[in-house]
């Protein structure tokens, strides 16, 4: 063997040496971070031990159970524990706020209360990463830097598995706003919702966000405070648990007292009824303002030519309770047995009395108390981004 050969051998090992070395100081460094964003205990009262949920209903009968009951009151606790502006202290989010802190970043967590003084763009962000069901993701900038510069890099961490993932930033004006052209900012907050109506957020796609999110936050230069997987899992699980709880689709059918009803006489009366029809072939009752109260369903395919039997469905959480959704489908119901000579039905083609639907609006209404005491009232934005 050479002395050339011996010298390049000698060379690739300091070479080698060097890299592990360097590698190790990285995972130190990453690892004090974490010890510093982390070193202070909080009470995490989303995470204290409940019941199993209950199971969602497929009515026209509704009720909430006990176990439907004792699973929402941990996300109640979560929403109030906001009271007082101790964010920080709430959970595996409040963790991620009060890393941003130690970032040298201000943690963006209003409370309900306080979104009533909001300006709108601080409304919009509020919206946008919500410290009741997303995990806070403080992003603490070298720098300020332009909403035009950073927007396409963030385009590229919209989604984790289904959750969607949005961002906010600290404007030079002082106020949190969603991240605009032209906005200047000094601080910037992601966040990913912890549940949707399907699944909670889980360790696969909590790894995958770690992952793209610091590859995003070297783009744009900034330091990511990532919280602790185990307390965001529980979180999520926690929140998901509520949300299968109140996963409410209240329906009522409508039967045809005599011949099956032609699916073309059908358009005409739904028409007139005031339903939209909507790309995917739903039939709709609009509310006004670019939403829906209610669907129905013709129980056919689009071959058909005929129907016996008509279903109203609504989807409660989705609804604010102001718009008596249930009150305008039953409504709706009637007028349509009026004119087509039907007959308001249960799944078992019993019929439904007036007293029986006086008792089911009642457990509606406890519902909505319910979700409204959660802090995640019925149609609210909170309510809409879970369920819907």
């Amino acid at each position: 063997m050479t002395d050339l050969q011996m010298s390049l051998i000698a060379a690739g090992g300091v070479f080698i040496v060097g890299v592990f070395s360097y590698n190790k100081w990285q995972e130190y460094k990453a690892k004090k971070t974490v010890e510093r964003a982390f070193s202070s205990d909080h009470d995490d009262v989303l995470m204290r031990p409940d019941g199993e949920p209950g199971v969602p209903r497929h009515e026209p009968s509704f009720s909430l159970d006990d176990d439907a009951a004792t699973t929402a009151a941990a996300p109640s606790a979560r929403a109030h524990s906001y009271d007082g502006g101790d964010s920080a202290a709430a959970s595996g989010t409040g963790a991620a706020a009060g890393a941003g802190s130690d970032a040298g970043g201000e943690a963006y967590a209003p409370t309900a209360h306080e979104a009533g003084t909001l300006t709108p763009a601080a409304e919009q962000a509020t919206a946008l990463v919500d410290p009741l069901i997303d995990c806070l993701l403080p992003l603490a900038l070298e720098a300020p830097v332009r909403g035009d510069k950073i927007l396409p890099v963030l385009q590229k961490l919209r989604l984790v598995g289904n959750k969607p993932v949005h961002y906010i930033g600290l404007a030079v004006s002082g106020d949190w706003e969603p991240i605009v052209h032209g906005g200047v900012y000094t601080e910037l907050q992601g966040g990913v919702q912890l549940a949707s109506r399907s699944t909670a957020l889980n360790e696969l796609e909590y790894s995958e966000l770690v992952t793209r999110l610091r590859a995003v936050a070297d783009e744009i230069g900034a330091e990511p405070a990532i919280p602790d997987m185990m307390e965001v899992m529980a979180e999520a699980k926690t929140l998901h648990r509520f949300v299968s709880s109140h996963d409410a689709q209240l329906g009522v059918n409508l039967h045809t007292n005599g011949a099956p009803w032609a699916i073309s006489t059908l358009l005409g009366a739904l028409e007139k009824q005031g339903f939209d029809v909507r790309p995917d072939g739903r039939y709709v009752m609009p509310d006004g303002e670019g939403g829906h109260l209610f669907s129905l369903s013709t129980n056919v395919t689009l071959a058909e030519e005929t129907t016996p039997r008509l279903t109203l469905l609504l989807d409660v959480p989705c609804v604010a309770p102001a718009r008596d959704g249930f009150g305008a489908m039953i409504a709706c119901a009637k007028s349509l047995a009026g004119r087509l000579d039907g007959t308001i039905v249960d799944d078992y083609s019993q019929p439904l009395s007036d007293e029986a639907l006086a008792e089911i609006a009642g457990q509606v209404r406890d519902f909505y108390a319910d979700m409204e005491s959660s802090d995640i009232p019925a149609g609210s934005t909170r309510a809409l981004r879970l369920f819907c």
